[in-house]
């Protein structure tokens, strides 16, 4: 066996993340924990400062909902999300986490994140909700006020260390099990109270980047669903695991379309100059009344440009010289309208260097200048993100003061696990939090957690045999590829263990052609879902001979396993719904409405002790009264 030194760390409140939700989470845990004589530990895969989906940075924060301002209010943010997902949403989560965003952003700004200001001072937007920032180094700042508070309060952080498996006895998180991914070490942490923060899962179908582009992706690569995996294998209830995301973004190189469609007033067209959104508009009747709202659901405007690109009217050009140039002619002194068309070219370049370095070396690349011609824009390959506009994660409790009957049970954000909770891309049925909302939840959660572990002061404890049994399972691809790997004169080809690598193609292309991946238009079935469930249960058997060289190589194998329980639960989920509820993030052929009966959430759940998966029915309860049809429209 693999030799490695056991580290057990002791604490109170244990954050498992460095992502905004986890950085959110640092803060406000260590305030409280302090007031309570309480110790915390942050343990990150990565480095806090360039860990999760903000890590290369970010030109926009897109959850600002103003409400001193007096521009909107709760609710108004709470009609909006409850529209963009076709009505499945957790109300209580959404207003709990818009009550205190805008705390949240001031904090930032207070940090030193620039926030753009108009001649005025105010605030300036790139949409109702988004502002704009320069925000290269956004991650940095927060990850900086982090590291400060948790220093303050006396806790301490532990970075690339990847956190495997979760500790629950008697339905009871106690902590966590992982591994160093620079020394060889296997850490055991036991708390009174877990916070769940590492992200949502990319890679799980294949991607539309392949050969010299393998990698490439919207969200970021590191992130597999690690998240998913603890909550589920700690027997947590899950939610909208089928609701996956699929962003419309700057072809082959991913770059962000927000700021050309909400700051430049852009437009998309398909190859012969029609714009979608005017030429199918009459296909969004046939989804009333989510088909009507406004702004229009994204995977409603997704499924219109699908609809295009299925009918050979593609490429699908985003107008970025129509945009500028129609800004720029706004400006009725010449001499200023040369000056505002290189503030917005500096604006359109900036825009990529901010978040999606790799955008603007492809635009340089192909010689492409903004101002003179269009780019194209495609529907990427599904991720799984419960802080974007997609909503998949853990079933978590709501706040004690407007959660609706059923919806709460003792603290806010704890999953159906005592001890375990759950923020960010870890918590469902709240979309649209984002960065800045993804900290607030995050900051919600902790304080939650502080609360329980106050309340709940029995050390943890946990059986010495069962952790050394985690350590020899976790440790196993190390002693396979050592026991082995004489069996061949090439390391990657073996009759006795497969490599990571391999075993990633394997799980994207089963997802990919069955699950309704970017080769099938997104589109799946009963037939095509029971086949690769029959798939991933031949493949769930093969990770058990997965091999690992060295420990870059064990923490691959872990991110596909892990990747492995997100793929299943998510096959699992969009067989059990019998509709489609998300053309756009998917097509059901054999199921191709929306049908009232489905108004509800799809749970799903693993049990522990019997490794069966159950299939939940749960009531979609409204914190404010569900608008009729018409009234929908203001959404």
């Amino acid at each position: 066996m693999a030799k490695f030194e056991t580290v057990e760390i002791k604490t109170d409140v244990l954050i498992v993340g460095g992502g905004m939700a986890a950085c959110g989470a640092a803060v406000e845990a260590s305030y409280w924990a302090k007031k309570n004589g309480l110790k915390v530990t942050l343990v990150d895969k990565a480095a806090m400062d360039r860990s999760g989906a903000v890590a290369m940075g970010l030109s926009a924060i897109n959850q600002y909902v103003d409400v001193c301002g007096g521009k909107n209010t709760v609710k108004d943010y709470v009609d909006y999300v409850r529209n963009d997902l076709m009505g499945v949403t957790r109300e209580d989560l959404v207003a709990n986490i818009a009550r205190h965003v805008d705390s949240t952003v001031h904090l930032f700004e207070k940090w030193g994140l620039p926030i753009w200001k108009d001649a005025q001072g105010n605030y300036v937007h790139e949409g109702r909700w988004q502002l704009m920032i320069n925000g290269e180094s956004y991650k940095i700042i927060v990850a900086e006020a982090a590291k400060n508070a948790l220093k303050a309060a006396g806790g301490e952080y532990y970075e690339r260390v990847f956190i495997t498996e979760p500790l629950v006895k008697d339905n009871k998180c106690v902590g966590a099990v992982g591994f160093s991914v620079r020394e060889n070490k296997f850490y055991v942490f036991k708390a009174k109270a877990t916070v769940v923060a590492m992200g949502g899962a990319v890679h799980v179908f294949k991607p539309r980047s392949s050969g010299e582009g393998l990698g490439r992706s919207w969200y970021p690569p590191f992130n597999s669903g690690a998240s998913a995996y603890f909550t589920i294998k700690g027997g947590a209830e899950m939610t909208c695991q089928e609701v996956r995301f699929i962003p419309v973004r700057f072809k082959d190189a991913y770059g962000p379309v927000g700021a050309w469609f909400l700051l430049f007033k852009s437009r998309a067209t398909n190859g012969l100059g029609e714009n979608y959104m005017e030429t199918r508009r009459g296909e969004l009747e046939k989804w009333k009344p989510y088909g009507l709202v406004k702004p229009v659901p994204a995977n409603l405007r997704n499924w219109l440009m699908m609809l295009d690109v299925m009918e050979g009217k593609g490429p699908i050009f985003m107008r970025t010289e129509e945009a500028i140039a129609n800004l720029s002619k706004a400006v009725p002194d010449e001499k200023e309208r040369k000056k505002k068309l290189k503030e917005l070219e500096s604006e359109a370049w900036e825009d990529f260097l901010d978040m999606t370095i790799s955008q603007a070396i492809l635009w340089a690349a192909t010689n492409t200048a903004p101002e003179e011609k269009p780019s194209e824009i495609a529907a990427c390959e599904p991720y799984f993100i419960g802080s974007h506009s997609g909503a998949s994660g853990a079933w978590v409790s709501g706040p004690e003061d407007i959660a609706p009957e059923g919806y709460f049970w003792g603290y806010a954000n704890m999953t159906t696990v005592q001890g375990m909770f759950a923020a960010g891309d870890a918590s469902g049925a709240s979309s649209h939090k984002f960065s800045s909302g993804s900290h607030a939840e995050g900051r919600i959660a902790a304080k939650s957690a502080v609360r329980y572990a106050v309340e709940n002061p029995a050390e943890p404890t946990f059986d010495n045999n069962k952790i050394e049994e985690l350590k020899n399972r976790i440790l196993l691809p190390l002693d396979l590829y050592e026991q082995h790997k004489g069996a061949s004169s090439d390391p990657d080809i073996n009759v006795n263990y497969i490599k990571p690598k391999m075993y990633m193609f394997r799980l994207q292309k089963i997802m990919d052609e069955y699950a309704g991946g970017v080769s099938t238009q997104f589109t799946t079935s009963k037939s095509l879902l029971e086949k690769g469930l029959e798939l991933i249960a031949f493949l769930k058997e093969d990770a058990e001979k997965l091999a690992a060289e060295n420990l870059h190589e064990l923490m691959r194998c872990w991110e596909n396993i892990h990747r492995t329980w997100q793929a299943e639960a998510h096959i699992r989920t969009i067989l059990y719904r019998e509709e489609t509820r998300w053309p756009g993030y998917y097509f059901r052929a054999d199921y191709p409405s929306m049908k009232k009966d489905w108004n509800v959430f799809a749970n799903c759940k693993w049990h522990p002790n019997t490794g069966e998966w159950e299939m939940i029915k749960r009531e979609i309860k409204h914190v404010y009264p569900e608008p009729a049809d018409h009234e929908l429209l203001g959404g």
